[in-house]
Protein backbone atom coordinates (compact mmCIF):
# COMPACT_ATOMS: atom_id res chain seq x y z
CA UNK A 1 0.00 0.00 0.00
CA UNK A 2 1.47 3.48 -1.46
CA UNK A 3 2.36 5.75 1.81
CA UNK A 4 3.04 3.21 4.39
CA UNK A 5 5.63 4.99 5.62
CA UNK A 6 4.73 8.52 7.45
CA UNK A 7 7.45 11.18 7.26
CA UNK A 8 9.16 11.49 10.24
CA UNK A 9 8.69 7.75 11.30
CA UNK A 10 11.15 6.01 12.99
CA UNK A 11 12.39 3.43 10.32
CA UNK A 12 10.50 0.68 10.74
CA UNK A 13 7.08 2.19 12.38
CA UNK A 14 4.24 1.85 10.53
CA UNK A 15 1.89 4.75 9.07
CA UNK A 16 -1.39 5.67 10.65
CA UNK A 17 -2.36 5.41 7.16
CA UNK A 18 -1.24 1.64 7.09
CA UNK A 19 -2.27 0.60 10.15
CA UNK A 20 -5.87 1.85 9.33
CA UNK A 21 -6.94 1.44 6.21
CA UNK A 22 -6.05 -1.83 4.73
CA UNK A 23 -7.65 -3.44 7.97
CA UNK A 24 -10.61 -1.20 7.49
CA UNK A 25 -11.06 -2.19 3.90
CA UNK A 26 -10.30 -6.36 5.23
CA UNK A 27 -13.47 -6.07 7.18
CA UNK A 28 -15.59 -4.20 4.58
CA UNK A 29 -14.70 -7.14 2.71
CA UNK A 30 -15.01 -9.94 5.36
CA UNK A 31 -18.41 -8.42 5.89
CA UNK A 32 -19.78 -8.10 2.72
CA UNK A 33 -18.59 -11.91 2.22
CA UNK A 34 -21.02 -12.71 5.60
CA UNK A 35 -23.67 -10.30 4.14
CA UNK A 36 -23.51 -12.88 1.34
CA UNK A 37 -24.51 -15.37 3.28
CA UNK A 38 -27.45 -14.09 5.22
CA UNK A 39 -31.34 -14.14 4.31
CA UNK A 40 -33.60 -11.80 5.79
CA UNK A 41 -34.42 -13.95 8.90
CA UNK A 42 -30.28 -14.31 9.37
CA UNK A 43 -29.90 -10.42 8.96
CA UNK A 44 -32.54 -10.00 12.32
CA UNK A 45 -31.00 -12.70 14.19
CA UNK A 46 -29.47 -12.31 17.28
CA UNK A 47 -26.60 -14.32 19.07
CA UNK A 48 -28.36 -13.21 22.68
CA UNK A 49 -31.08 -10.87 23.61
CA UNK A 50 -30.60 -7.35 23.84
CA UNK A 51 -27.17 -7.74 21.66
CA UNK A 52 -27.39 -5.88 18.33
CA UNK A 53 -28.46 -8.40 15.21
CA UNK A 54 -26.75 -9.55 12.26
CA UNK A 55 -28.00 -6.31 10.20
CA UNK A 56 -26.99 -3.90 13.49
CA UNK A 57 -23.36 -5.36 13.47
CA UNK A 58 -23.03 -4.92 10.06
CA UNK A 59 -24.20 -1.50 9.66
CA UNK A 60 -21.61 -1.48 12.85
CA UNK A 61 -18.82 -2.79 10.96
CA UNK A 62 -19.35 0.09 8.55
CA UNK A 63 -19.28 2.69 11.02
CA UNK A 64 -16.26 1.36 12.85
CA UNK A 65 -14.31 1.35 9.54
CA UNK A 66 -15.42 4.75 8.81
CA UNK A 67 -14.67 5.71 12.62
CA UNK A 68 -11.02 3.52 12.58
CA UNK A 69 -9.57 6.04 9.53
CA UNK A 70 -10.90 9.46 9.43
CA UNK A 71 -10.47 10.71 12.59
CA UNK A 72 -6.57 9.59 12.01
CA UNK A 73 -7.15 12.73 9.46
CA UNK A 74 -8.71 14.96 11.58
CA UNK A 75 -12.82 14.83 10.01
CA UNK A 76 -15.40 13.51 11.79
CA UNK A 77 -16.53 10.44 10.60
CA UNK A 78 -18.94 10.25 7.71
CA UNK A 79 -22.31 8.62 9.94
CA UNK A 80 -23.76 5.39 8.84
CA UNK A 81 -27.80 5.28 8.50
CA UNK A 82 -30.42 2.32 9.92
CA UNK A 83 -30.22 -0.17 7.30
CA UNK A 84 -31.49 -3.75 7.62
CA UNK A 85 -31.92 -5.05 4.43
CA UNK A 86 -29.41 -6.64 2.33
CA UNK A 87 -29.37 -4.66 -0.02
CA UNK A 88 -28.76 -1.33 1.94
CA UNK A 89 -25.89 -2.92 3.38
CA UNK A 90 -24.51 -3.95 0.52
CA UNK A 91 -24.88 -0.33 -0.72
CA UNK A 92 -23.63 0.82 2.33
CA UNK A 93 -20.63 -0.91 2.12
CA UNK A 94 -19.50 0.26 -1.47
CA UNK A 95 -19.74 3.79 -0.56
CA UNK A 96 -17.65 3.14 2.64
CA UNK A 97 -14.95 1.60 0.74
CA UNK A 98 -15.05 4.03 -1.28
CA UNK A 99 -14.78 6.68 0.83
CA UNK A 100 -12.34 5.57 2.74
CA UNK A 101 -10.32 4.66 -0.76
CA UNK A 102 -10.67 8.05 -1.57
CA UNK A 103 -9.14 9.72 1.58
CA UNK A 104 -5.24 10.69 1.26
CA UNK A 105 -2.42 9.18 3.33
CA UNK A 106 -0.82 11.85 3.49
CA UNK A 107 -3.61 13.45 5.81
CA UNK A 108 -3.44 10.80 8.26
CA UNK A 109 -1.03 12.87 11.33
CA UNK A 110 -3.90 12.75 13.90
CA UNK A 111 -1.95 13.58 17.17
CA UNK A 112 -4.98 13.01 19.47
CA UNK A 113 -8.78 12.04 18.87
CA UNK A 114 -11.28 12.89 20.75
CA UNK A 115 -14.07 10.63 20.85
CA UNK A 116 -16.87 8.97 22.90
CA UNK A 117 -16.97 5.28 23.66
CA UNK A 118 -20.70 4.89 25.24
CA UNK A 119 -21.35 7.45 27.77
CA UNK A 120 -17.62 7.84 28.40
CA UNK A 121 -15.50 11.23 26.72
CA UNK A 122 -11.90 10.31 26.00
CA UNK A 123 -8.88 12.03 24.59
CA UNK A 124 -6.54 9.34 23.18
CA UNK A 125 -3.83 9.20 20.46
CA UNK A 126 -4.01 8.85 17.33
CA UNK A 127 -2.23 5.23 17.84
CA UNK A 128 -3.98 4.44 21.05
CA UNK A 129 -7.15 5.06 19.52
CA UNK A 130 -6.80 3.09 16.79
CA UNK A 131 -4.99 0.01 18.53
CA UNK A 132 -7.03 0.47 21.77
CA UNK A 133 -10.39 1.25 20.51
CA UNK A 134 -11.19 1.67 16.65
CA UNK A 135 -10.01 -1.17 15.50
CA UNK A 136 -10.69 -3.90 18.67
CA UNK A 137 -14.29 -2.64 17.89
CA UNK A 138 -14.23 -3.07 14.50
CA UNK A 139 -13.39 -6.71 14.56
CA UNK A 140 -15.76 -7.07 17.82
CA UNK A 141 -18.66 -6.58 15.57
CA UNK A 142 -17.34 -8.51 12.70
CA UNK A 143 -16.82 -11.41 14.85
CA UNK A 144 -20.34 -10.97 16.35
CA UNK A 145 -21.91 -11.36 12.96
CA UNK A 146 -19.81 -14.62 12.33
CA UNK A 147 -20.82 -16.02 15.68
CA UNK A 148 -24.63 -14.66 14.95
CA UNK A 149 -24.53 -16.61 11.40
CA UNK A 150 -22.68 -19.43 13.01
CA UNK A 151 -24.95 -19.84 15.96
CA UNK A 152 -28.00 -19.58 13.38
CA UNK A 153 -26.24 -23.09 11.67
CA UNK A 154 -24.72 -20.76 9.13
CA UNK A 155 -21.22 -23.23 8.05
CA UNK A 156 -18.39 -20.39 8.66
CA UNK A 157 -15.06 -21.27 9.01
CA UNK A 158 -11.84 -18.91 9.62
CA UNK A 159 -11.72 -18.35 6.11
CA UNK A 160 -15.08 -16.69 6.11
CA UNK A 161 -13.98 -14.45 8.91
CA UNK A 162 -10.45 -13.50 7.74
CA UNK A 163 -9.99 -14.65 4.32
CA UNK A 164 -6.76 -15.90 4.68
CA UNK A 165 -7.18 -19.45 6.05
CA UNK A 166 -8.02 -22.55 4.40
CA UNK A 167 -8.67 -25.70 5.53
CA UNK A 168 -10.22 -28.77 3.49
CA UNK A 169 -13.52 -29.67 3.35
CA UNK A 170 -15.32 -31.38 6.60
CA UNK A 171 -12.03 -30.15 8.70
CA UNK A 172 -12.85 -29.52 12.19
CA UNK A 173 -11.02 -29.08 15.46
Amino acid sequence: VAGTQAAGDPAGSVSLFAASVPPALQALERGRGLLDLATPVLLAAQLAPRMLNTAGQLRTVASFALRATYPLTGQSAPSIAFYESGSDLRACFQKTTRLILALDPTSFSAETVTHRAGFADLTQTGADYLNHFALPNLWFHLSMAYATLRASGVPLGKADFDGLHSYPTGFSF
